[in-house]
Order: C-alpha cells, then sequence, then structure tokens
C-alpha cells in the first residue's frame, strides 16, 4: 500500500497528514525535533516552572481552516477568548484606554460610533483607508493607509505587525487585506479573538499527533532528512541521519520546512527570505494577574511602546514585539529589553511598581517568511518539478499570511494535490 512520506511536524506537516489520513493514506511523519510543533509548541520551562507557548498566536473566529482542523483532531474546548469581537487597547505613554469593538453583520456600525471605533478617528478616516481593497502586488500597506491619521498608529500598524510580522512600510497591503475581507469585513461573528486556553501545543499539536497514531500511521521525531535522491523526474529515497528511506511505487512525499532549510534540500528552488524576528518575553508574575485592563479576553494591545501584545495565563505575563529585527529590540541586550517592556507591562496591566520574579526571553530569529511585495512575489507553488514532491508551509502561495490559519491551509492543499496524483 502506498504511502506519504512527510518532511517535518509542525502545523503545516500535521495538517496535511491529517487530511490524508482522514482519506485512508498512509503516512510517516519525519520530524528533526524532539517534539512535534515547530514553531506552534507549548513546553516547561525549568527556569520559570511553568509551562509556556514559544510564541503568543491569535487566532480568530473567521479562520475556518483552524477551527475546522482542530475539530477534526478532536482538540477539546481548546480556545478562549471574549463572547464579542472586542479589542481592548492602551497607549502606553498617554496611558490612555479604549476598545475597539466591532458589530455584528458585515455593515460596519461600529465606525459610526465613537465609543467602539479607534480614539480621535473620524469616518472619513475609514473610508479613506477602504482603498487598502485595491492595493496591486507591489504596493505596501503604507502605500494605501495614510501615516498621518490617527488610525494608522492605533490600527493599520498594531494590525500589520500582528499579521505580518513587519512594518506597514514594508508588509504587502493584499496580503493584509485578504485577512480583513474574511475576518473585519464580515463582522463581529468573524472576527473574535481567540487564544489558546492552556497551551498552542494542546490545542493543535498533541491532538494531532494522537490522531495521526490512533488511525495507524507514524510521527517520527529525532530525524532529520539530510537529503532527497532524485531520478527520473521523481523522488527515489530520502537518507535520514540513522537511516535511507526508498520509496516505494505510488510514494509521495511532501517537504514542510521552513524556506531556509528547503533551500538545502532543493538548492534549484528561490523561496523568500525566512529571517523575519519576533521576540517573546515571558514574566512569572508569582500570583495570579490581575485581569481588570483586559476585560472578557486574555490579551491586551499596546501602542507608543517597545511591546506590542500582552497576553495573560494564570500568574504568567507573555509579550510579543513582532518585527522586533525591523524595530530594534534585536539589538538590544537581554537585560536592557526586559527591563524597558516590564515597565511598559506595569502601565499597561496597570500593576504600579511590581516586580516579576522571573523571566524568560525567546528570540525567534526565523518567525516567518519575507512578507514584502517582493518577498510575496517568491512565495513557492506546491508542486515541483517532481511528480511526487510536494510542498506545504507558510511560505508556499496560499493566498493568505503566513498564520496559523496559512499553515493549516497550505497542508490542507497538498494533501488535497497528493490525492489528486493518486488519482
Amino acid at each position: 500500500m502506498s504511502r506519504v512520506h512527510i518532511i517535518g511536524a509542525g502545523l503545516s506537516g500535521l495538517a496535511a497528514a491529517v487530511r490524508l489520513i482522514e482519506n485512508d493514506v498512509k503516512v510517516t511523519v519525519y520530524d528533526s525535533a524532539g517534539r512535534a510543533g515547530g514553531r506552534c509548541r507549548t513546553f516547561f520551562d525549568k527556569h520559570l516552572e511553568r509551562e509556556i507557548d514559544n510564541g503568543n498566536h491569535l487566532i480568530m473566529s473567521g479562520n475556518k481552516s483552524s477551527l475546522s482542523y482542530l475539530d477534526r483532531i478532536g482538540s477539546v474546548d481548546p480556545l478562549t477568548g471574549p463572547k464579542f469581537a472586542i479589542y481592548p487597547f492602551v497607549d502606553v505613554k498617554t496611558k490612555q484606554r479604549w476598545n475597539v469593538r466591532l458589530n455584528e453583520g458585515p455593515i460596519p456600525f461600529w465606525v459610526f460610533d465613537e465609543k467602539w471605533r479607534v480614539p480621535n478617528t473620524k469616518i472619513i478616516d475609514y473610508l479613506r483607508a477602504a482603498k487598502i481593497a485595491f492595493a496591486n502586488d507591489e504596493k505596501t500597506v503604507a502605500d494605501m493607509v495614510d501615516p498621518k491619521s490617527p488610525l494608522y498608529e492605533r490600527f493599520w500598524e498594531p494590525l500589520t505587525l500582528a499579521v505580518l510580522n513587519t512594518t506597514p512600510e514594508k508588509g504587502q497591503a493584499k496580503l493584509l487585506w485578504r485577512v480583513i475581507r474574511e475576518t473585519f469585513l464580515l463582522g463581529g461573528q468573524a472576527s473574535v479573538p481567540l487564544t489558546a486556553k492552556t497551551g498552542l501545543g494542546h490545542a493543535f499539536i498533541d491532538p494531532a499527533v494522537k490522531f495521526i497514531e490512533q488511525h495507524g500511521s507514524i510521527v517520527r521525531l529525532g530525524a532529520r532528512l539530510r537529503s532527497a535522491w532524485m531520478e527520473g523526474g521523481a523522488v527515489t529515497s530520502l537518507n535520514f541521519s540513522d537511516e535511507t528511506v526508498t520509496l516505494e511505487e505510488g510514494d509521495k512525499v511532501i517537504f514542510a520546512i521552513p524556506p531556509s532549510r528547503l533551500k538545502q534540500l532543493l538548492p534549484d528552488i528561490d523561496p523568500p527570505g525566512d529571517d523575519a524576528s519576533i521576540l517573546n518575553i515571558h514574566y512569572r508574575f508569582g500570583r495570579p494577574v490581575p485581569k481588570t485592563t483586559l476585560g472578557d479576553g486574555p490579551f491586551l494591545g499596546m501602542v507608543s511602546s517597545a511591546a506590542q501584545w500582552t497576553f495573560v495565563r494564570d500568574d504568567v505575563i507573555s509579550i510579543t514585539t513582532s518585527a522586533s529585527d525591523a524595530l530594534g529590540t534585536d539589538d538590544m541586550p537581554n537585560d536592557q529589553v526586559v527591563s524597558q517592556i516590564w515597565g511598559e507591562v506595569c502601565v499597561a496591566l496597570d500593576l504600579g511598581d511590581s516586580e516579576y520574579e522571573r523571566v524568560r526571553v525567546i528570540r525567534e530569529k526565523r518567525a516567518t517568511p519575507d512578507q514584502s511585495p517582493a518577498g510575496v512575489k517568491k512565495r513557492l507553488k506546491p508542486e515541483t518539478a517532481y511528480r511526487n514532491l510536494f510542498l506545504a508551509g507558510d511560505h508556499t502561495d496560499t493566498g493568505v499570511p503566513a498564520t496559523i490559519e496559512g499553515s493549516i491551509r497550505s497542508g490542507d492543499r497538498a494533501a488535497e494535490l497528493v490525492m489528486r496524483a493518486q488519482g
């Protein structure tokens, strides 16, 4: 019986495996790491003595592929969030607080209500920004949105940093519009922000691995692919550090690995760069964190600060700074950036002069692929020059940014192509 060999046990590879297994296809998933999950994982940090995620992620209620994936792998009650589409913000410099609250339904009545729209903005600001819907492939977000508008600093910049992991001056407007079209444009029912209740790994990874193994397929960890042998327009063998796997007639392969690693295995391709970084800092507070500033959700948006998003889970405060390479925080020593951001967190969460007990800094140097117009042009098609080799990953041409949603869609797409090739 033919088998699909999936290289990479991140979200893309796992999503492909799940989709194939649902269609009675046997798979083996390989990963060089000692655990599955890639950039989406939960682990016990010995210094903090707490479970943390390597990074923080928001999922939107309109992310249909993500929610379908969670349902299909049997992930039980994995997400948490407010009842409505509400986003709390604080300006750390001025200490002004506000909520962006989207109404249900596609007609954006919320922009007519000063209580729910961004402070100091007018309806005309939103109308002018609507031209982002007509951006071509070459335009950045800053090309389509007025940088002098108060909506820029308090909406467009945080949104671009969070979704594209780059600044509005670099991020492709068309790619950001795809997210807006599938979420905010559809109204509050598609825009509720959700986070993993107990951890990304518990929600997205562990149930998927269990699903794969319960259906008679295999997840092999600690298996690093050194090379792939091609002959006659097809992959014929996979050479791992401890064994060589010879492909049988009808076997297929999916590479679900980052661009830099993919380039090592397929030197002739030209993928987008993947050196856009994210800074994550996890503070153990020592007691349950007061949530009065958070409202009904587990997170808070921050502007006029190095920190951009603060997430709270019990006594752990986790902050995220996207595009840390472009914004300069990658160049700051750990003790300096920890001190500065803690001061910002104390303002954001109204903690006064409180001290944290312990801290862990995680710098993801290769968090996402380049999502500038030039980088998006380099996104790879899932088909390759080899008839039995397909690609998955958030660097492939999914039509959406490099997010959890994009990763899962890429895995689904690669699985569909495999099944089509099998007839």
